[in-house]
C-alpha cells in the first residue's frame, strides 16, 4: 500500500494543518512575486521577494539554513536548504526555463529528511506560469512512519 501512495502521492488533508497553511502563505507569495516580476531574473531578486513578502506575512523566514546529515549517529555533512519558513517549510528555489527534473527533487527530498521536515516545494519563477514550475516534494520517509505509528 505504501508504494501506490507514493506514486499517487498524499493528500495535503493528511498533513498537519499548520505545514499547509504555511505552504499556503509561501505558495501565495510566491504567486505575488511571479505576477509582478514575471520570469527572467536571477534567483537572488526572487528570493528576496519572497521572502519580503512572507515576513509581511508575520512568518518567520531563514535564507540559506544548514541541516545536519547524520550517518549511524554521527555528523557527515550538511544539507542547506534556501529557505526555511515558520519552522515548518522548506522552499527551493530556482530561476531557470526548464523542468523541474529529478536531481532538484531529490535534493529537497534529502533536505527535508535532514530537517525532519514534512513538506517542500520546488519553485522555479523561470516558466511563464508558476503553476508549471511549482513541485511538492514530501518526506516519505516520515510520513510513512506517521502512518505506522497509526496502524
Amino acid at each position: 500500500m505504501h508504494d501506490d501512495r507514493r506514486r499517487r502521492g498524499v493528500p495535503l488533508s493528511e498533513l498537519d494543518e499548520a505545514v499547509t497553511k504555511v505552504s499556503g502563505a509561501v505558495i501565495g507569495a510566491c504567486i505575488e512575486v511571479h505576477k509582478a516580476l514575471g520570469p527572467g531574473y536571477g534567483r537572488e531578486v526572487y528570493l528576496n521577494a519572497v521572502v519580503k513578502l512572507v515576513k509581511d506575512e508575520g512568518l518567520n523566514c531563514e535564507i540559506d539554513k544548514a541541516f545536519d546529515v547524520t550517518f549511524e549517529g554521527e555528523k557527515v555533512g550538511e544539507v542547506v536548504a534556501d529557505l526555511f519558513v515558520d519552522g515548518k517549510f522548506i522552499v527551493k528555489l530556482m530561476a531557470e526555463h526548464t523542468e523541474i527534473g529529478s536531481q532538484p527533487r531529490y535534493e529537497l527530498r534529502a533536505q527535508l529528511k535532514a530537517a525532519d521536515i514534512d513538506l517542500g516545494n520546488i519553485i522555479n519563477f523561470g516558466e511563464k506560469r508558476l503553476k508549471d514550475g511549482l513541485v511538492r516534494v514530501l518526506n516519505t520517509d516520515k510520513l510513512d512512519l506517521h502512518r505506522d505509528d497509526e496502524d
